[in-house]
């Protein structure tokens, strides 16, 4: 014998009812079959909604009960012939009566009990029980409805009974074995207690009712029918990428049910794990799938974790206290004030030090629980020995699940890690010392990129998803966009990792798509946008809580600089192109450097020295492996290079800027790169990340622009400087006169900086710059003599756009 159950939304209409009879009748021809069903979809809400309506004293109960009478008249009339119609619709009138006549009750006496609630909320499964039962003989088969309330005998605590299972069983056997027939329906869900009024097993229960009839008929199999293809890796409501488990044991599905997975209720596992019967979760919708084997040993599919589930909805409660220290009982006297409240416990931890033990409980119940611990312990607390009751609330459990970990060493390592990196924090932790499930107690705003970030850490060997959001679609920012679009297969392929654009914003338009922006018309998209506002970019960005976000700045906009310490405190990395805020007040620069370790998330700014060159990084590489720099000589100005190798007198040197300017080498404003500001920056930025504390104040500019070029506007800068061709021409003179090159060089040494022009014979080894080239010169412990120079274009969009580029793959493979 076997036993089939079929869910809510299996039986919601009678569209997929006639998918269930299709499933039923391939059944029977295996063996006896026992079908239990739920009330059709949606239907139990509405009753209990109507009750509760009418114990407000509302008449808008009478519309919910409408609904409910006409949802089963309709699936009469689609389901039976209509010469058979006739007794099945006297039968759903004169139920939907009886439930009216008991709410009429309720309205009058403002009051709903639990007792009410069982018997009104039964009458879903008995209603759609009959019609499909009806169906099944109108198709011909040999069908027998039978009511379970004369087979399940509980308790009389009504909306959550407890079974009495040797009753039970003996009244289930004793019924299969005289019947005949070779199909019985029954209705899930509900029972009676010994005096015959009518019970229910909780939310869930028509699953809890098959497992219970299937035990006591020693079934070959129990099939849960429902509207997946099995039990999931994880929720796909919250995580794509979730796949079905097709193998698992009775313990992993009763923790991942436990825990929030609702494919299968949680105590169905209970009546056929004693027994061996093996469960199978299939799909209404699509048969054919494998779906998901419930058995006493899962086959082993190579992963380590079998599920990661969740619960919402939880407040940690904490009694805390000096007094608790050494003095046995405390434990005892707690859980015995939830017990008297009838307050489930779903979690337990206790700091070794006994000063502390918390509990997860529902958040629905903590007022209540306050209450109840802090009556039992009034004395205690009148004499300081214990604190009142704590409760955090807006908390959520996030647990992994399989047998395997218990053999693998390092999974809780992983798991807070991997939520680490993403700035979730846990504010408890528990694990049984059988090793199946590790949980972690984490605010519900955080539930989805925690469950994320656990799948992809444990499930997705595929891919990494990289979440990114650009500000700043200039020059650069376009080219980086196009190298993106690129890109995108390779970095799947060869790097694993899935990078999205799902945030782009310039100066007038901002876009957010958490599914992704399409690259290849990412202009039109963000047009059509919204208007920009950094604030609310910010705000959005944080509010978003994507796992493994960067913010990439490509802006020189102090305002944007203004919010990285904001991100990095949410555990966002940040790629600044932009060079302010490492070239701000060193007090900031270190804050940001901090941040970044504390929160486990990446500052990166690359490109502020030599473009795509890989300055920064090799110079962290020095100091990282315990090198020490002394002095560091470089040629840092694209620009100025580019001005320098293309004057000679014979153009004016304002024709040399602006064709460098045209040509996409400068800053916005000219200025900053030729005196020397711009190069400043990037010598401070490297002497800082030497481990020099240094300010903008303590480097020596020796600028060779004449003091009347450097005021009033751009213009008038390019005009001032045809005024002062002649003093640029003597310094083109000079050069040629000693055998020498004109070069901007930054200088480092042992603490000292400074930047400016200076003459630069053949035999040095920033002679040999050519075009826009960038070189620096490292001069260290280990590169005393020979310096570790590393040499190459040091400007233009599509360099800098690398740069960027590279940074970003950087942040995203920590």
């Amino acid at each position: 014998m076997q036993v089939l159950k079929f869910g809510g939304t299996s039986v919601a209409n009678a569209e997929n009812i006639n998918k269930v009879v299709a499933i039923v009748k391939e059944s029977v021809k295996k063996e006896k079959t026992i079908i239990v069903v739920s009330a059709l979809g949606g239907i139990t809400d509405l009753l209990l909604g109507a009750a509760a309506i009418a114990a407000e004293g509302n008449e808008a109960y009478k519309e919910k009960l409408s609904q409910v009478e006409q949802r089963h008249l309709d699936t009469v009339k689609q389901l039976i012939p209509v010469a058979q119609q006739s007794q099945l619709l006297s039968l759903v009138k004169k139920s939907c009566n009886e439930i009216e006549d008991i709410c009429n009750g309720i309205f009058l006496l403002r009051e709903l009990t639990p007792r009410s609630k069982d018997r009104i909320g039964s009458y879903g499964e008995w209603i759609s029980s009959q019609i499909i039962a009806a169906k099944f003989i109108a198709e011909g088969l040999d069908a027998v409805w039978k009511d379970s309330r004369e087979l399940i005998l509980t308790n009389s605590t009504f909306t959550a009974a407890e079974v009495d299972f040797p009753i039970t069983n003996k009244r289930t056997g004793e019924f299969f074995a005289a019947a005949s027939s070779t199909l019985f329906i029954l209705p899930g869900f509900i029972a009676a207690d010994k005096n015959g009024i009518t019970t229910t097993l909780g939310r869930g229960g028509s699953d809890f009712t098959a497992a219970i009839i299937a035990s006591a008929v020693n079934a070959s199999v129990l099939e849960i029918w429902t509207d997946v293809s099995g039990m999931m890796t994880a929720d796909p409501r919250l995580t794509s990428n979730a796949r079905i488990i097709p193998h698992i044991s009775y313990q992993e599905a009763m923790e991942l049910s436990h825990f929030g997975a609702k494919v299968i209720y949680p105590p169905t596992i209970q009546p056929v794990m004693g027994k061996r019967i093996p469960v199978w979760v299939k799909n209404t919708f699509a048969p054919a799938d494998a779906g998901t084997l419930i058995e006493s040993v899962a086959t082993k599919d190579g992963d380590i974790v079998r599920g990661i589930s969740s619960i919402n909805n939880i407040a940690l409660i904490s009694l805390e206290g000096s007094g608790m220290i050494g003095i046995p009982g405390f434990s005892k006297r707690l859980f015995e004030a939830l017990s008297s409240e009838r307050i489930n416990v779903i979690l337990i931890t206790q700091s070794s030090s006994e000063h502390s033990i918390c509990v997860g409980i529902d958040a629905l119940s903590a007022a209540k629980a306050k209450q109840a611990v802090d009556s039992a312990f009034v004395n205690e607390i009148a004499l300081e020995k214990v604190d009142p009751l704590q409760i955090e609330s807006a908390l959520s459990i996030v647990a992994l699940v399989g047998e395997n970990m218990k053999s693998h060493p390092g999974i809780s390592g992983r798991m807070f890690s991997a939520m680490g990196r993403n700035g979730v924090n846990v504010r408890a932790i528990a694990q049984g010392s059988s090793e199946k499930n590790i949980s972690a107690v984490i605010s519900t705003n955080d539930v989805r990129k925690a469950i994320n970030v656990l799948h992809e850490e444990f499930f997705e060997t595929t891919y990494k998803q990289v979440n990114l959001f650009i500000t700043g679609t200039g020059n650069v920012g376009a080219k980086l966009l196009g190298q993106l679009q690129q890109q995108l297969e390779f970095l799947q392929e060869q790097l694993h990792l899935q990078v999205r654009v799902v945030g782009l914003s310039n100066s007038r338009k901002m876009l957010i798509d958490e599914e992704g922006i399409d690259l290849k018309n990412w202009k039109e998209k963000l047009e059509a946008g919204e208007t920009a506002s950094l604030q609310k970019l910010t705000d959005e960005i944080i509010s978003r809580n994507l796992r493994n976000s960067v913010f990439v700045d490509i802006t020189a906009n102090d305002k944007v600089a203004g919010v990285y310490g904001l991100l990095l405190q949410k555990s966002i990395s940040v790629v600044a192109c932009n060079k302010v805020a490492a070239s701000s007040a060193y007090s900031n620069y270190k804050k940001l450097k901090d941040l970044a370790r504390e929160f486990n998330s990446q500052f990166l700014f690359e490109t502020n020295v030599g473009a795509g060159l890989p300055i920064i990084a090799t110079l962290n590489d020095l100091v990282h492996s315990g090198d020490r720099v002394h002095k560091i000589q470089a040629v840092l100005s694209g620009t100025l290079n580019f001005v320098f190798n293309n004057y000679d007198g014979s153009r004016k040197f304002a024709e040399v800027v602006k064709q460098a300017q045209e040509e996409g080498y400068t800053e916005p404003d000219p200025r900053l790169d030729l005196g020397g500001t711009d190069v400043m920056r990037k010598i401070m930025i490297l002497a800082r990340e030497a481990g020099q504390e240094i300010e903008m104040d303590d480097i020596v500019n020796n600028s060779f622009m004449p003091a009347i070029c450097m005021q009033g506007s751009v213009d008038d800068f390019y005009a001032a400087m045809l005024k002062e061709e002649a003093h640029f021409k003597k310094l083109a003179e000079d050069a040629n006169i000693a055998g020498c090159k004109l070069k901007f060089v930054a200088s480092y040494d042992n603490g000292k900086a400074s930047v400016g022009l200076q003459h630069i014979d053949p035999k040095h080894d920033l002679y040999h710059l050519y075009g826009k080239d960038n070189v620096v010169l490292f001069y260290t412990d280990r590169y005393k003599e020979q310096p570790l120079v590393v040499k190459g274009a040091g400007a233009g969009a599509e360099v800098t756009a690398s740069g960027v580029f590279a940074d970003i793959i950087r942040a995203s493979k920590v």
